[in-house]
């Protein structure tokens, strides 16, 4: 009789396909087998508990550089030690491209930030400019270092791209079989709008939300989508927003584009109505693009449901509230242009979207596993290593009590981020468990992993859109 090094033993497991109860043996870092009445040195009951691939969040700003000198406020140690603690495994986050430096010098630079990384992660280069070192040198580079995906702006004053230097680089990556992902919204309007709000004395955080309507990222996204139609090389949509934006996707879809999805766990449970708070408060909230509707944040749900909308992402953003480089860096007077855009979001990802998606019924456990955890392992190349339950995937696993009340709070995720968008909502549903290839890395809100037990995961498939 095989004898394994851990059996987790009696839960129910789900996967993006299926539920079924087994007992999982794992031998080093693998899953070796699943089956009944299982043995191993190591013996972990899992009665009453769901067990899951741990999660994919495939959107993380983490300690990345910023042309103004800054650095985001969570680092890898930190940040990594919560998504352990919300059931995440692995992350994939973002190498920057600053002025005077090339691709694989910052692709490098950042990998080796992430040795202090206490679970995996993987890659993102974002693309900033289009001199010739970037297009024939430096995209043909990180891509054999296995970056996950490339990543477009197409706003911001220190990132944003014009439509021909996106082309320029959807043509540069399409012999490499790697997914570009594009932030869509309409750069000359919202220089516009902004303009005229702070012209009209428009000031405060909702104004944030006013200045960057849902026309301009739906335009920005249709346009995205024409380009990829001009080249030929698939896309993915960062942070859909809007159904209405889900809609100019679905219609690509139809006609034959390879253009894929990802929203964030904020789109579909916040509204708007965070920006009004009073006095500072909003300033938690701004992100790009801004929180919707609540009629908005419903039709999202729709997006998700019928497939247009296939990964859900924490687009983890670490500014703090009270810190001297964080929300305030300006004064808590500022104008709403000057406050960073984003919100930390990596540990509370999965806890927040499974009560509202699993303990409100909107979605099934299968579909919150395929949307978590599968489809962005395979979006990025990580599949079947991570995302599923398999013999030879890693042994990556939550185990997650359906029953459980928690009422979140920064404290909960021992973030280097001293707020949360959720703090004192209650949810019911949560990790009790994370295993990272095959060792305990958080036990009932403990943390084991330390700084250095993650590794780097290189893309080692081909990019899914």
């Amino acid at each position: 009789m095989t004898r394994y090094d851990l059996v987790i033993k009696n839960g129910l497991i789900v996967t993006a396909t299926d539920r079924f109860r087994a007992d999982i043996g794992i031998s080093g870092e693998k899953i070796a087998a699943l089956g009944h009445h299982l043995h191993g040195d190591k013996e972990v009951d899992a009665t009453g508990l769901l067990v899951m691939p741990g999660g994919v969040d495939g959107h993380c700003h983490i300690e990345q550089d910023e042309a103004d000198g800054t650095v985001h406020e969570d680092g890898f140690a930190s940040a990594t030690g919560s998504a352990l603690l919300g059931g995440t495994t692995t992350v994939v986050c973002f190498s920057a491209h600053l002025p005077g430096k090339g691709l694989k010098e910052q692709f490098l630079a950042y990998r080796d930030k992430g040795h202090a990384s206490r679970c995996d992660y993987a890659i993102h280069q974002i693309i900033t400019r289009t001199d010739r070192e970037t297009l024939e040198t430096g995209i043909p580079e990180v891509v054999a270092l296995g970056a996950a995906g490339l990543k477009v702006f197409m706003t911001y004053d220190a990132f944003h791209l014009a439509d021909d230097q996106v082309l320029q680089v959807l043509s540069a990556a399409l012999p490499y079989d790697v997914i570009i992902s594009l932030h869509c919204e309409n750069y000359e309007a919202i220089r516009f709008l902004v303009s005229q709000h702070l012209a009209e004395g428009k000031i405060h955080a909702h104004s944030h939300a006013t200045s960057r309507p849902v026309s301009v990222e739906r335009e920005a996204t249709s346009r995205a989508i024409a380009l990829s139609e001009v080249t030929g090389q698939p896309i993915q949509i960062f942070h859909v927003s809007s159904p209405e934006v889900a809609a100019e996707i679905a219609r690509a879809r139809d006609r034959g584009v390879q253009v894929a999805a990802e929203t964030c766990t904020h789109y579909l449970t916040l509204t708007e109505d965070e920006l009004k708070r009073e006095g500072f408060e909003g300033a938690k909230f701004i992100c790009s693009p801004p929180l919707r509707s609540a009629v908005e944040r419903e039709g999202m749900w729709g997006a998700l449901r019928d497939g247009t909308i296939s990964v859900v992402s924490s687009d983890h953003c670490g500014y703090t509230y009270e810190g001297s480089s964080g929300k305030a860096r300006y004064g808590r007077n500022a104008d709403f242009s000057k406050i960073p855009n984003g919100m930390p979001g990596l540990g509370t990802r999965l806890p927040v979207l499974f009560d509202a998606a699993i303990t409100r019924d909107r979605i099934d456990l299968t579909d919150f596993v395929r949307v978590t955890a599968t489809n962005p392992a395979k979006r990025y190349g990580l599949y079947p290593r991570k995302g599923t339950i398999a013999p030879g995937s890693d042994a990556d696993l939550v185990l997650w009590d359906p029953a459980i009340r928690k009422t979140i709070s920064p404290e909960l995720f021992e973030s280097a981020i001293d707020y949360t968008p959720y703090d004192g909502r209650e949810v019911t549903g949560w990790p009790v468990a994370t295993y990272l290839r095959g060792r305990l890395a958080m036990g009932n809100g403990v943390l084991h992993s330390i700084p250095g037990d993650g590794l780097y995961l290189a893309r080692a498939g081909r990019s899914h859109a």
